[in-house]
């Protein structure tokens, strides 16, 4: 410990002693108390000390396949939750041993109350961190608690009741017994960790159905009877704090939920259709990672030219496709990009999805006229270097970003269009003059999701002559490496796991720029910009097809091929 104290300066070395002699501390508990040394260097010292084993990445080593740690739910569960966090204690088996995982010494006092409550002898002890023992416990809690009683079993023979409780902090620790109350966390709960990006709760003649979008796709969840329904679409509107009286009307509300440390916000819709009201709840993980640019999917030369196209001084960038091909997504990767000290980047959506560090971020709100004109008019006057505005969707709002271009900003924004040429005739519908058009469009990049093969289950796909064709027309005939869907319990049995995109991207070349000009239609735009080199929606499905990331079956859902 002499050794501990030497690396610090003679003066607050005496300040040391007598801290720890005033409170009785031993000298490394004190430095890692007063933040002058880390946790990792105090439980390793701990461990040297007291001759327990220390691992840095608990977690991690306890769910690793084939680990010599097997962490044991039903013994984890007979302590509360709460408490397991507060303590920063674990009971973990390795072999036929019950082992506490701690992470300070003054943890090892708990063993007694821990053996208690498990009934088992607690005789062997490991050092973690504590954020590390925290996630062990929030990941045990959150595996398979919601799922473990179906949401029909909770609500049978239950009668309908209105509830009025007003808020749900976090779903693993929700201790309220009222079944649904219950009901809903279980559906939460199961969504989130699904990793569903919608909820939909549909009332019909006699059931009400629950449904969940996996990777854009809707699977059927649960149903309930159609008696329950009232009494669970009100405790949802009154999560949301929206009018549990009104249900003649649509009403918009959001909720803020945690399942074991992973924040997420959920979007509220309620409908009233005729056998009741309908509600749809997007979810969004607060904590989730924004892609980088890099990890888009783009091809090599597709992000070369991206990377040239966002790195310029002004102008304008769209990015198009349908609600839901992941626009946002590629805007945001592009925006923490480019951010830098240098840069004024500001941004007008409906709504702000995530936050973005070193942009400044505005939402639309109709109900007091702030629309993306009104917001626009507003940002070219705080002086930006570069703009993103969430949606053109109105001609006045193109004209303005025509404008921004012209005079040096850099304009990013978004189209529903059906591919990257359709967007300049899409700007001709709004009255976009051709010749302005043609001085500030720099490129246009289309996109749509398509869904990921499962890792676990997907298999070759026997290469027929007819499929040995397809792809030799797009000029992918060599190393085809096609996989299919079998489905396993990993991906729910649907075959696929995640979601990447698939692009097409357009650079306005001086031909490009001629056709603008003489205000040509898509298909004529199109086709100059495939001979340019443009790789097409198609052609770039084909090609994630053909390194076994996708099934050929899904490319041609998404796209005609």
């Amino acid at each position: 410990m002499t050794d501990l104290l030497a690396e610090f300066p003679p003066d607050e070395q005496e300040a040391i002693r007598v801290m720890t002699a005033g409170k009785g501390q031993d000298i490394a508990e004190a430095l890692h108390a007063s933040g002058r040394i880390d946790e990792d260097r105090y439980l390793r010292i701990c461990s040297e000390r007291y001759g327990i084993p220390y691992i840095s990445d608990l977690c991690q080593e306890v769910f690793r396949a084939e680990s010599q740690w097997q962490p044991d739910a039903d013994i984890l569960r007979k302590l509360p939750l709460a408490w397991l966090r507060r303590a920063h204690v674990a009971p973990l088996r390795r072999a036929e041993s019950l082992i506490l995982a701690v992470s300070s010494p003054e943890d090892i006092r708990l063993a007694r109350e821990v053996a208690v409550a498990c009934g088992e002898n607690l005789d062997e002890y490991v050092f973690a961190p504590g954020q590390e023992i925290e996630n062990i416990v929030n990941k045990i809690y959150g595996e398979s608690d919601a799922d473990s009683e179906s949401v029909e079993s909770m609500l049978e023979n239950e009668e309908t009741v209105d509830i009025d409780e007003d808020s749900v902090a976090d779903l693993l620790e929700e201790s309220e017994d009222a079944p649904f109350i219950k009901t809903v966390n279980t559906i939460l709960a199961q969504a989130l960790r699904a990793g569903a990006s919608d909820i939909h709760i549909e009332p019909y003649r006699d059931v009400s159905r629950v449904r969940y979008r996996l990777d854009g796709v809707l699977y059927e969840r649960h149903a309930i009877q159609k008696a329950h329904h009232a009494a669970i679409v009100s405790r949802i509107k009154v999560m949301a704090r929206l009018d549990i009286a009104e249900k003649r009307l649509p009403q918009d509300g959001r909720i803020a939920i945690s399942l074991g440390g992973r924040q997420a916000g959920l979007r509220v819709s309620t409908l009233p259709t005729s056998f009741g009201e309908r509600v749809v709840l997007r979810l969004l993980e607060k904590n989730e990672r924004i892609l980088s640019l890099g990890e888009l999917g783009l091809a090599r030369e597709d992000f070369d030219l991206v990377s040239r196209l966002v790195s310029m001084p002004h102008g304008i960038v769209l990015v198009t496709g349908p609600t839901g091909s992941g626009k946002t997504t590629t805007l945001y990767a592009v925006l923490q990009e480019i951010a830098s000290p240098d840069k004024n980047i500001l941004t007008i959506e409906d709504p702000v999805e995530y936050e973005l560090d070193g942009v400044g971020q505005m939402q639309v709100n109709p109900k007091i006229n702030l629309t993306f004109a009104d917001g626009l008019r507003a940002i070219v006057r705080q002086d930006p270097d570069v703009i993103l505005i969430g949606e053109i969707r109105d001609g006045e709002t193109a004209s303005i970003a025509v404008q921004s271009a012209l005079t040096g900003h850099l304009v990013f924004s978004t189209l529903h269009t059906n591919d990257a040429p359709g967007a300049v005739t899409r700007l001709f519908d709004m009255d976009v003059e051709p010749f302005l058009l043609s001085s500030v469009l720099r490129g246009v990049l289309a996109q749509r999701l398509v869904r990921i093969l499962c890792p676990h289950c997907a298999r070759p796909v026997e290469l027929t002559p007819e499929i040995r064709n397809k792809f030799r027309t797009a000029g992918l005939s060599a190393d085809l490496r096609l996989r299919e869907t079998v489905g396993c319990e990993y991906c729910l049995d649907t075959g696929y796991k995640g979601r990447m995109a698939i692009y097409e991207l357009m650079p306005v070349t001086d031909h490009i720029k001629k056709l603008i000009v003489e205000k040509a239609d898509a298909n004529m735009i199109r086709a100059a910009a495939i001979r340019d080199g443009m790789r097409t929606l198609s052609m770039d499905g084909l090609r994630k097809a053909a390194q076994g990331l996708t099934s050929l079956e899904e490319v041609e859902r998404v796209v005609r091929l």
